[in-house]
């Protein structure tokens, strides 16, 4: 019955993701780049600490 199962690993399912275009001011959006990869990310992570502290 499970002679052709697999096993998969990794990180588990993400919430669904919304591609946006947003205007942002150049500056700020030049400073986050400049942290380095990974620069999106944060965005939404500062993003997400806003809307739970404003709920």
């Amino acid at each position: 019955m499970f002679a052709k199962a697999v096993v998969r690993r990794g990180l588990p399912a993400t919430k669904a993701k919304a591609q946006v275009t947003l205007p942002i001011d150049s500056d700020v959006l030049e400073w986050f780049k400049s942290q380095g990869r990974g620069y999106q990310t944060q965005i939404n992570q500062l993003l997400r600490a806003y809307m739970e502290a404003h709920q």
